[in-house]
């Protein structure tokens, strides 16, 4: 396997269909339990939830909140986004290390696992919830990705669709690759090195000659 240039994934947005479900999700707990967050759904995205609970919600309200969050995502159904299938195919052919960087918990992972049994194993490894200590926007997320694929974070590619996101890959000193899947442009470019639309508009052979020369 190639260890000099890496590919930083986050899951909801990048790679799975699942970002306008968490907006209404979030939208009905904020009703529910007002946070005065204007945009508050769009605000938290990339978040882990033990951030979002201890920032924006009373203590009293932590478990009720989770077990409304808990119980909505399990009714989810998770799609794969345009071209996601292509890229992790592309990658895994050229020999190339894929990390999943994502803010979601073992819970939500067990889902995923039910909806999309086979998507784990194509990624060399994952970065859930679990395995930091500071959430995104904070860079940790991706410097432990870009260390689990062997590569310095300036060889690495992050790709994102959220603000939160796309500015833990920046400050962790990665390539961003931006989508526009959840949000619009004009917010993400003061992060991005590339913004598209979704994983089928990235040129693999191309992005991988950009990394390499960084």
């Amino acid at each position: 396997m190639h260890t000099e240039i890496g590919f930083l994934f986050d899951l909801d947005g990048v790679i799975i269909d699942s970002e306008s479900e968490y907006t209404r999700i979030w939208g009905a707990i904020n009703a529910e339990y007002p946070t005065g967050v204007e945009n508050f759904p769009y605000v938290i995205k990339g978040q882990t939830l033990p951030y979002i609970l201890d920032t924006y919600f009373r203590k009293e309200d932590h478990t009720a909140v989770k077990g409304m969050l808990d119980s909505m995502e399990q009714t989810m159904r998770y799609r794969m986004l345009p071209g996601a299938d292509h890229a992790l195919t592309w990658l895994a052919d050229h020999g190339y290390p894929r990390v999943m960087v994502t803010s979601s918990n073992e819970l939500k992972m067990r889902h995923l696992r039910e909806e999309q049994p086979d998507l784990e194993a194509r990624f060399t490894d994952i970065v859930t919830a679990d395995r930091i200590t500071r959430s995104k926007p904070d860079p940790e997320p991706y410097l432990l990705g870009a260390e689990l694929c062997g590569a310095e974070p300036r060889h690495c590619a992050v790709f994102e669709d959220s603000l939160q996101g796309a500015i833990s890959g920046h400050r962790a000193g990665c390539y961003v690759v931006a989508l526009t899947t959840t949000l619009p442009p004009e917010l993400l470019q003061p992060y991005s090195d590339r913004i598209v639309n979704t994983l089928e508009d990235v040129d693999w052979e191309k992005l991988t000659e950009i990394l390499k020369a960084r």
